[in-house]
């Protein structure tokens, strides 16, 4: 049956991001599952033709080359791992686009790694191409870029649930959608037949990330616990988040009717610009500056700009125009934010009252160390 409130989230989802997992698409012996993938295409398909914009990321390279390389596992070591995604990406792609020209369209791979979306030009030259293939007809086919990419493929789990999430953002994409091989969210152990899949998560807490640990562990599960990371970023950034089978034919369809399928994640407030969602999730860190509790709750709760008074220390090599992280005096992240002072420069004046920085600097270049229209709150 369907459901007011997805129904509402649907409606407003002009533009939506889907993200499938390796095991979606690949048959019990790990080979690519070319039914698996026409079906998927089809409900694509059948998405775009209802009037929406569909990018996919997708993962799949490494399983497709294992198999077709007649391996029996998947490499441990990384030359021999990039090269066998190197095979299977040509052929997941090529299967893609063979599945989608029965519908009249065409795939197109876009590969791209953590430093595409970090540096601020590659970021925007990804959204403007993304966005000129969507009104190409192309379906954007997005893939982690293994075959350069090195720490994201030592990961066993979560490299493109992230990449989903920060694709979701760059397009502003109203709802991320990731395909898995369990129904959704469960509340406790998937295997336990007492455990339920959890049908709505209105905030995101430690309540609900407790949800993907291990009961005598402690230990995250599965990939569940890299999914929770992803739909965090999604909804911290105003978009709606939905996880579901892949398994199940109609899923799709069944999402865009409005129906109670696999776990809806909300957004958390209004939507973000574009500028400050690449500053709080795309951008990576280069340094760490420390704020004392006063700061804290100004930047939190008040909205304001971060002054040099509030700095406690300053950890890094960073440069002016650098996005740094914020952090309570216990080491907590709660923001981040493009900083106005190197560093060297940062180190010699905090503590200080704005007043007193010529005396230090020789000059005034400003007054604050990070400006609010530069700084997203990421944790309070």
């Amino acid at each position: 049956m369907p459901d007011l409130l997805r129904q509402e989230v649907v409606a407003a989802a002009t533009t939506i991001v889907v993200k499938v997992g390796t095991r979606v698409l690949t048959n019990a012996d790990g080979s690519l599952s070319n039914e698996c993938i026409a079906r998927l295409a089809g409900e694509v398909n059948h998405l775009i033709e209802s009037g929406r914009r569909v990018v996919l990321v997708s993962s799949g390279a490494v399983g497709a080359g294992v198999s077709l390389l007649g391996l029996d596992r998947r490499p441990a070591d990384l030359a021999r791992l990039q090269a066998v995604a190197a095979v299977g990406q040509t052929h997941l792609i090529e299967a893609y686009d063979r599945t989608f020209r029965t519908h009249g369209r065409r795939a197109a791979q876009v590969l791209l790694t953590a430093g595409d979306l970090d540096n601020r030009t590659r970021y925007l030259n990804v959204r403007n191409t993304l966005l000129a293939l969507l009104e190409m007809g192309a379906v954007p086919v997005i893939n982690e870029n293994d075959t350069v990419a090195v720490d994201e493929l030592m990961a066993t789990f979560g490299d493109n649930d992230r990449l989903a999430a920060l694709v979701t953002n760059l397009l502003r994409a109203p709802l991320l959608v990731i395909l898995s091989d369990v129904d959704g969210v469960y509340d406790g152990d998937p295997a336990d037949p007492q455990s339920r899949v959890v049908p709505t998560v209105a905030t995101f807490d430690e309540a609900v990330f407790a949800w993907a640990r291990d009961t005598k562990t402690g230990l995250t599960k599965g990939g569940m616990a890299s999914k929770l990371q992803a739909a965090r970023t999604a909804t911290a950034a105003g978009e709606n988040v939905i996880i579901a089978s892949g398994h199940k034919p109609g899923v799709l369809a069944r999402i865009a009717a409005g129906e109670v399928v696999g776990t809806l994640l909300i957004a958390e407030g209004k939507s973000l610009s574009p500028w400050k969602r690449w500053i709080g999730f795309s951008a990576q860190p280069r340094g760490r500056v420390v704020i004392d509790e006063g700061a804290c709750r100004a930047i939190a709760e008040q909205g304001r700009s971060l002054l040099a008074i509030g700095v406690v220390a300053v950890e890094g090599a960073f440069n002016k125009g650098d996005v740094v992280s914020l952090a309570d005096p216990s080491g907590v992240e709660i923001a981040r934010g493009l900083v106005n002072y190197q560093a060297a420069e940062l180190a010699l004046i905090k503590g200080r009252k704005s007043s007193e920085i010529t005396g230090v600097l020789g000059h005034l270049p400003y007054e604050e160390v990070i400006h609010r229209d530069n700084l997203l709150v990421t944790g309070r």
